[in-house]
Formats: C-alpha cells, sequence, structure tokens
C-alpha cells in the first residue's frame, strides 16, 4: 500500500454526541483530509447487538450516525463510508482471529467486567467475542492507526497481540495499530462521573440538540458554592470547566476560575454562556445534516458505494490469509 490506512467507527446505538464529535469525529476529518492517509470509517452495527438493543431502531440509528458522519464534513469521495454488517468478511475474519486469542484473556479486560457489571443479565458469547470482531475490524482493512478514544486501548492492544501472533505462525502482513490521538480523547459526563455516554441518560449533549435542550441538560449538571480556596479537579465544576475551555477558550476558563478563588462563580451566567457556545459550534452540523434528512436515497447511496468499497479491500485480505493459514 503507498498510503498508510486508518480505520474506525462508531456503535450504532443512537445519534452521535459531543465526546464522540471532539474524541473521534475531529479525529477522522483531520486524517481523511491528510493525501498520505486511506480512511475507513464504518457504522459498527455487528458491535451494537452486543449488549442489549432494539431490532426496530437499529437499522434508523445506524442511518443516523453515517448522517452525523456526513453532517460534520467527512466525504465520501475521500473516506469509505458505510455500514459494518454490509461486509460480511469483519464475522469471517473474527471467526478466524479468535483461534489466536484465550477466553481468559477476554474475561479479563476491563471493558468486558464492566459490561457485565452494567447487563449482569446479558452477559453473551457476542459480549466476550467483542475484542476479536474489534481486531477483526481493523487488521481486515491492515489499517495502522485508528483514531479512537483512550478507553479503547485495552481492546487495541488485543488486536496488536492477535497480528502479531498470525504473522509470526502464517506469515501474515497485518500492521501493528496505533491509536490516533485527538485534542479531547476524554469527554466528561455531564453527570460529574465517568465519560459523555449515549447509555448513560443525561450525561451527553447530541450534535442535535437545539439550544434549549443543551441548556436544560446543563442545568441538571453538578455544581457547588460556586467558590473555594482550590480549583475542583474532578466532578462536575472541574467538567464545566472542561466544556467551557473546549468551547469558550482558555482565556474564559481562567476568568471562571479566578472567580472561584474570587467573588465567586454564578452557575446560572456560565452555563448559559457555555449552552450559547456549544451550540454555535454545532449549528453548521445540525444545517448540513438536515439536507442528508431529506435526501434520504442518497445517504444509503453513499453507504452501498461504500460497502462495495469496503469490501473489495476485505476479499483479498481474508484471500491471503486462508492461503496462508492452509485452507482450501
Amino acid at each position: 500500500m503507498d498510503k498508510k490506512r486508518v480505520f474506525s467507527g462508531t456503535r450504532a446505538t443512537g445519534r452521535l454526541h459531543l465526546g464522540n464529535y471532539l474524541g473521534a469525529v475531529k479525529g477522522y476529518l483531520e486524517l481523511s483530509n491528510n493525501p498520505e492517509y486511506e480512511t475507513i470509517y464504518m457504522v459498527m452495527d455487528l458491535h451494537a447487538i452486543t449488549t442489549p438493543f432494539d431490532k426496530e431502531k437499529l437499522a434508523q440509528n445506524t442511518r443516523d450516525v453515517v448522517m452525523d458522519y456526513l453532517a460534520c464534513g467527512l466525504d465520501p469521495e475521500k473516506s469509505i463510508i458505510t455500514a459494518q454488517s454490509l461486509v460480511p468478511e469483519h464475522t469471517y475474519l473474527a471467526h478466524i482471529l479468535s483461534a489466536e486469542i484465550s477466553v481468559a484473556r477476554m474475561q479479563h479486560l476491563p471493558t468486558f467486567k464492566e459490561k457485565v457489571a452494567q447487563h449482569p443479565d446479558s452477559v453473551t458469547m457476542a459480549l466476550l467475542n467483542y475484542p476479536v470482531l474489534m481486531a477483526a475490524d481493523i487488521l481486515l482493512y491492515k489499517a495502522s492507526l485508528v483514531p479512537v478514544g483512550i478507553d479503547q486501548e485495552p481492546h487495541l492492544e488485543v488486536a496488536r497481540e492477535i497480528a502479531r501472533k498470525m504473522n509470526q505462525k502464517y506469515g501474515t502482513d497485518f500492521p501493528e495499530p496505533k491509536r490516533f490521538t485527538t485534542k479531547c480523547e476524554y469527554m466528561p459526563s455531564l453527570t460529574g462521573e465517568g465519560k459523555m455516554s449515549k447509555s448513560v441518560e443525561g450525561s451527553f449533549v447530541s450534535l442535535t440538540d437545539d439550544l434549549e435542550t443543551i441548556k436544560r441538560k446543563l442545568s441538571v449538571a453538578p455544581t457547588d458554592s460556586g467558590k473555594g480556596n482550590r480549583i475542583p479537579e474532578k466532578g462536575g465544576v472541574a467538567n464545566l470547566l472542561q466544556f467551557v475551555e473546549l468551547f469558550e477558550g482558555k482565556d474564559q476558563r481562567k476568568k471562571f476560575e479566578n472567580d472561584y478563588l474570587g467573588v465567586g462563580i454564578r452557575y446560572g451566567d456560565l452555563k448559559a454562556e457555555l449552552a450559547e457556545a456549544i451550540c454555535k459550534e454545532l449549528k453548521p452540523i445540525q444545517e448540513e445534516r438536515k439536507h442528508f434528512e431529506e435526501n434520504p436515497d442518497e445517504v444509503d447511496r453513499i453507504i452501498r458505494e461504500g460497502a462495495e468499497k469496503a469490501s473489495k479491500i476485505a476479499k483479498e485480505t481474508v484471500k491471503e490469509v486462508k492461503e496462508k493459514m492452509g485452507f482450501i
């Protein structure tokens, strides 16, 4: 390959939020505009069924993520954009790769333990195999860079382990994928605990939220008295200050920090100002999204053509792997 390949994706569990945008999609855009890279971005609908899901919403959730990708500026002329399940080689390669990693290794992953705690009645083989499928997603395209959040690093290490084993045992030429970091690789939750997540109600701002919705969500973000001797390093106030820096700049954050140490912060003013800044950032994305909402055939065409392009690469990789492993 003359160009280095990049692969990443988002689970089909609903519309994208600020964490997805700042922590992943901005990185997607940066790499797709760099002529040194060939970029592949998918909606991971197969990963979506590893935890409880609504079959009535799965297809629309997939299209929603594609529309968010396009609205944020991803160009199907520069990147392959499609849905994971439309390229069956993902699951084919995942089964082959599953022979190179132990059950114990999967069970000890912190992400597996977290999901077991969240969904104790839905601990399926699909959930256990999630990191193997992710490895297949990446290795299928021989991607060397993966723009994902830091929480996915344990899964990337699994992909690297499998790549090394495959290369040593069978003479394949899989690169060991590295994580591409973005400016905001960890977007904190509005609840004051953990990261912004679609699976945690009240923790996120969607890219499609209007000003009043953003104000309402920020209004319940936890705060304190607004005054103290030290700037909080974690919790609701620390998260709000991080949001201020991201959307209003370092100088404005410094102003609020000085207020906190002096006259005190009026959180109502901070939240109202922050909501306006977030809304301003999202407005062009929302306006662009309207075009795709009004042209669903164009969205389906982009998904279909992306699948065709991805399949050509995927079929070649599977063919190589089967030959090296001794399949008929």
